[in-house]
This record gives structure tokens, sequence and C-alpha cells, in this order.
């Protein structure tokens, strides 16, 4: 077990790393090589543990990090990871290698695209097409026997009576979970909550193709809700302390979004009908960014979580449940 000491020069630290109280680092991963895009947090306790990966690009960023704040890659005990999208866990495999002793934790429903990516990686290479390299890079498998599966709850022993505790959390993928820590009520979000902005304060959905649930996501929401965390851990991008209005803003964004959506497509509207729709009713509403912040990031989010990602997601639910809803009502053209 490692003996942890509050050695780390907080005033030195480089550009990229936050310190948060209670041993708790951000991260930035620096995908693609913007900043400000996933936050990977670590946890510097007496089991020190690392949430979320980012890309296998992402892997040297994070061991740099790391080693800056004071640990050698054998005392990495666990790496958690919220989901398997490549941006949270492409670089899983590349930091396993990295980082020799750590377990590497996941929710069962994507344990084994950890330990074979093949799958994975060719669903996402008909997704991104030409920008999967630029943006995420390849996944190498991680070996089997380090992944440790959790289910509805887990446990991840963070040493001195600490632990994350995990929670399946469905709605923006089927092998999300969220993670709170016991000493300080801080809860790993996620993609559950959606994107958070840290220079203008939104929170707007992330509702990918194809697991995208409406029902899910709200259940998770009202999930966290009662979790009662100190703090909102976003993986993109930041911790938040105002959270019950976070997780109200969530809600109140992702519903709209949905029936902006559903509006769009009441009208047989196309894709790109809904994209403008959802442009001109919703996303317009959104604080512009400061003068001097990077549009760069900006742009490679509108990508991640954008309306092109969000309302492909959303069509994609809707069509499933009319699908669903025809097949209950026995319609046999379904």
């Amino acid at each position: 077990m490692l003996t942890v000491h509050d050695d780390v020069d907080t005033g030195r630290l480089p550009e990229g790393i936050t310190p948060l109280g209670d041993d708790i680092f951000a991260i930035d991963t620096m995908l693609a090589g913007y900043a400000g895009v996933v936050s990977s947090y670590l946890v510097r306790s007496e089991r020190p543990c690392l949430v979320e990966v980012g890309t296998a690009g992402s892997a040297p960023v994070l061991h740099e990090a790391v080693t800056r704040l004071g640990l050698a890659p054998e005392d990495l005990a666990t790496i958690v990871v919220t989901h398997i999208h490549l941006d949270h866990a492409g670089g899983t495999g590349d930091m396993a290698a990295l980082f020799p002793n750590a377990e590497i934790v996941v929710h069962e429903r994507g344990a084994r695209h950890l330990a074979d990516p093949s799958r994975l990686m060719s669903s996402a290479a008909m997704v991104w097409g030409d920008r999967l390299d630029v943006l995420f890079g390849r996944m190498s498998p991680t070996e089997a026997a380090r992944i440790r599966s959790v289910a509805e709850t887990g446990e991840i022993d963070l040493g001195a009576d600490r632990k994350l505790v995990s929670h399946y959390a469905p709605g923006h993928a089927k092998h999300h979970m969220g993670l709170v820590d016991t000493l300080t009520g801080d809860l790993y979000v996620g993609d559950a909550l959606g994107v958070y902005n840290p220079l203008t304060g939104d929170v707007r959905p992330a509702t990918p193709p194809p697991d995208f649930d409406l029902d899910a996501c709200l259940r998770t929401l009202r999930l966290f809700g009662d979790i009662d965390a100190q703090r909102l851990m976003f993986s993109h991008f930041g911790a938040v302390d105002t959270v019950a209005e976070t997780i109200d803003r969530a809600e109140s964004e992702l519903r709209l979004w949905v029936e902006t959506v559903r509006e769009s497509h009441g009208t047989q509207g196309d894709l790109d009908h809904a994209v403008a729709m959802v442009r001109d009713k919703v996303v317009s509403r959104y604080k512009p960014l400061p003068e001097d912040a990077s549009q760069d990031a900006a742009a490679v989010l509108d990508i991640l979580a954008g309306p092109e990602a969000n309302v492909s997601g959303i069509m994609h639910w809707l069509d499933r449940l009319a699908q669903e809803q025809a097949a209950a009502a026995g319609d046999p053209r379904k």
C-alpha cells in the first residue's frame, strides 16, 4: 500500500493540472492536442486512482501528469472509466501498459470491448471515417485478467476507508456509470449530465447514437439528484459545486432538445432540418465564448456533442420508440 504524503507544490504545477482539494487533481487529457475538451481526475489517495483516460493519444499526457504529481507508474492502483466511448476510454490499453499494477474497472456491459476493441473500433470507423485517427487514434486491447467489471453498483478501494462507489447510469450509453467519492461526496458524472462549459456555465446534453434513451437518462438524473453530491465532476469539463441547479438545468436542456427534434420529426423533417431547428431554437440561446477563448476546443466539442451528433441520437431513439410502439400494437408493417 502506498503512503501518499502532501508533498506536491500546487503552486508550481503546469497548466493542465488543477488541484481540487482532498488529494484530487483534474488533468486535461488534451484530446487531439486541444485543451479543455476531456478531463481526467487523479485521486492521489493511499491507493491512487485515475478516473477517465481519454484517447490513445492522451496516454503520454496522463503518464507525465501522474509522474509530475509524485507517483511512480507502479503506484497507480486503479484506472476506472465511466463508459467506453473513445474520448473517455480509448487510451485504456495504452494506460494499462504504462501503469502495470493498475486494475482496470469498467461497467460489465463494456468490459469485453476493452479486452477486444475490434468491434468497437469498426463501429467507430463507420461513424467517424477519416476523423477517427485524428480525434481518437486506435484503442489497444487491455489484458482481460486486469479488467474488473461492475454491475448495478460496485466499490473501488482508495485506502484509509475511502472508496469510489459506482452506480449504473444508462441513458447516454448502456455501459455508463457514475462514481461517488465516499470522503468528499464528489460525483463523477461522465457524460450522463451532458457537457458543461466552464467558460459560459452552459450545460448541453450528450445524446449520441445508438444508445441514447430519454427515459433512462431521466432515471439517471433522478438517481444523481438523490445522491446529494457535493460536487459534480464533469468529464467535459471540470468540477461544479452548484449541484442541484446544474442537474435541473441538465434535465431542462435535455427535454428542450428532445422536444425540438420531436417537433421536426413530426413534420417528416430530415436530419438536416432537425439540426437547423435545434441550432435556431436551442443552440442560439447559449452564451458566446469569451473573445480570448480558444475556438478550436469548442469546435471539437461541437463534433463530439454538438447538434449533428445529438440530433442523430435523438432521431435514432424516436425511430426505435416508434418501432417498439408499432410492434406492441401488432402493426403488421413493422
